[in-house]
């Protein structure tokens, strides 16, 4: 029977589907409106160059018709020669004596040119300060650096609290990406955020396909699109995109309403998070099944963050919501399938009545109220159960120091989740196993993660046993026995373990979790581990070292060099035909 908790996690939509119809294959858009740089310049520049050549030319022919001394004239290439050196101010003199008529006619072509050039430069120096042209040299830059890109990249539609976090931590575990904004100043933000690689970033409206297809899409290193903008509109604008143009790619989506995620989810959406409505599955589960949900979360948290003591609480009772908005009506409707008695009020009204409740939620879209309501909460009644809804991560440290229960940040929720389904996807069939088992299943895999990790959140690590990421254990596990257990040995004392647990090992497409550490590992496996950063690093000589393998396998101390290793077979041989 399907845990109802799980559908918190990934709701299906409701809708009926039938097949669907073959489409035809459209090609994705690169043209976006704005208009080509060369062709402002062109345009811009025509009535300015256009004058200026009939200046230089009336200057020329004038000159080489007017008679010289003698009656003699200079031929148009010796007047063409004159007229350049001396209309663009170089000067070098006068190639044969000139009459007083040549001299006024060429003082009058020198002031001709001047207003010439004058009017030239000026209409060029107003062209570059012109927002569209701009705007257009920086659509054909960001075009450039996005086809500069050979690895595989996301692109990221929105740069706010979300969008930061997420490319913070895909920058972190060296994946590329591409940002869409519609505001400037979030954009202008990629240059001062500490990135290791070069972000491409344009201010656009990522609904557009042609955006899309400007940052990327269209190319075969896209390996995915991520829509955090704040509107709905827009990201299901995005999710509308990828499906009908490129299908064969995933798309992560933010919503705010269930509307909308019903119509994100007809367009076949990897995953749909609406934070508010996710929120409330984690609530519930921290109320029915709170070993779960202290395993799930404190996975799902930024590595090195420490395990909270649980609380017992019973949370069965009366729930105030002070709340207003989409979450307001998404925390009561799971509040009262969970069968919680559920009372709203206005947020804004004053201080609610709390005696005899069970939980308080805090969620108006104030922060600053939010946080004088917790502790009047907390005043009124200190064993209350309390919920803070903060928009902003600003003010961490506050909510820190109120020792608030639960905290709902949309934007940390989002990331969180997104993080968690990209950079190693197999860690999410992980959390969604972890959410279908009973609360002894939890406890088991928390005491066994902390009893080799300690209580701090653990870093994650994905091993693929395969020729380019892991030869020499490739090579080994052809040929001999090697199990789980010993990938977890220190390479430099065999008998003690590495701070790292399994908790999933992959093979022909299918997830073992938390498998027993005697498996027989095979080529083309894959093992997520968990453990501290150090230990994680602890591992590598095991997959690329063939002595450190041998050694974590049988216990033999091998000789690193080739010469040494020979000579060590040959004597394990002789011993062998002696025996």
């Amino acid at each position: 029977m399907t845990n109802p908790l799980l559908l918190f996690f990934a709701r299906p939509s409701t809708r009926q589907h039938g097949v669907r119809r073959p489409r035809e294959r459209v090609r994705v858009p690169t043209e976006v409106p704005s208009t080509d740089a060369i062709f402002l310049v062109l345009r811009r520049m025509r009535t300015p160059l256009v004058v200026l050549v009939a200046i230089f030319s009336i200057s020329v022919f004038g000159l080489a018709l007017i008679p010289g001394k003698g009656g003699q004239r200079i031929s148009p290439f010796d007047a063409f020669y004159f007229i350049s050196y001396t209309a663009t101010t170089i000067g070098f003199g006068e190639i044969v004596p000139f009459t007083p008529i040549q001299r006024l006619w060429v003082t009058f072509s020198i002031y001709s040119t001047v207003v010439g050039w004058a009017y030239a430069i000026g209409t060029l120096l107003a062209l570059f300060q012109d927002a569209s042209f701009r705007e257009a040299v920086a659509t054909q830059r960001f075009r450039r650096r996005v086809l500069t890109i050979k690895e595989p990249f996301f692109i990221v539609a929105g740069y706010g609290q979300s969008g930061r976090a997420v490319c913070a931590e895909l920058d972190e575990a060296g994946r590329r990406m591409v940002v869409i904004d519609s505001d400037k100043d979030r954009v202008d933000k990629l240059s001062s955020d500490q990135l290791h690689a070069d972000v491409p970033g344009i201010d656009a409206d990522a609904s557009l396909p042609g955006v899309l297809g400007l940052a990327g899409l269209g190319l075969p290193n896209c390996e995915g699109v991520i829509a955090l903008t704040d509107d709905d509109d827009v990201n299901l604008a995005v999710v509308m995109c990828v499906d009908l143009l490129r299908p064969e790619l995933p798309v992560l989506a933010r919503c705010h309403s269930r509307v909308t995620e019903e119509r994100m989810h007809d367009f076949s959406a990897a995953a749909v998070i609406n934070p508010s409505d996710r929120f409330g599955g984690y609530l519930l589960l921290a109320m029915q099944r709170p070993t779960t949900f202290h395993l799930v979360s404190w996975l799902m948290s930024s590595a090195g963050m420490p395990l909270q003591a649980r609380r017992e609480d019973k949370h069965d009772g009366r729930w105030i919501v002070a709340a207003e908005g989409h979450f307001r009506d998404e925390i009561c409707n799971d509040l009262s399938r969970a069968g919680q008695e559920v009372e709203w009020v206005d947020p804004h009204e004053g201080y609610p009545e709390l005696r005899g409740a069970t939980g308080f939620i805090a969620g108006s879209d104030s922060d600053t109220l939010n946080l004088a309501m917790a502790e009047h909460a907390r005043l009124v009644d200190p064993e209350i159960f309390v919920v803070v809804r903060q928009h902003s991560t600003e003010r961490r440290a506050l909510v820190r120091a109120l020792d608030i229960d639960s905290v709902y940040t949309p934007s940390d929720l989002v990331a969180s989740e997104v993080l968690a389904r990209v950079v190693t996807p197999t860690f999410w069939t992980f959390v969604e196993h972890a959410l279908g088992q009973d609360e002894d299943w939890a406890a088991a895999a928390l005491t066994r993660l902390t009893d080799r990790c300690g209580r701090k959140a653990p870093e994650r690590d994905l091993v693929t046993i395969d020729l380019r990421n892991a030869p020499a254990l490739t090579r080994w596990v052809r040929n001999h026995d090697f199990r789980l257990c010993d990938l977890l040995r220190d390479p430099e004392d065999r008998e003690r373990m590495l701070a790292v647990v399994p908790l999933v090992l992959m093979r022909d497409g299918t997830p073992h979790h938390m498998p027993d550490e005697d498996m027989l590992l095979r080529p083309g496996d894959q093992v997520l581990v968990a453990g501290r950063l150090g230990a994680l690093a602890s591992m590598t000589p095991v997959l690329l070292q063939e002595t450190a393998v041998e050694h974590a396998a049988t216990g033999r101390d091998v000789p690193i060099t080739w010469v040494g290793r020979a000579v060590t077979r040959a004597v394990e041989r002789r011993r062998q035909r002696r025996a």
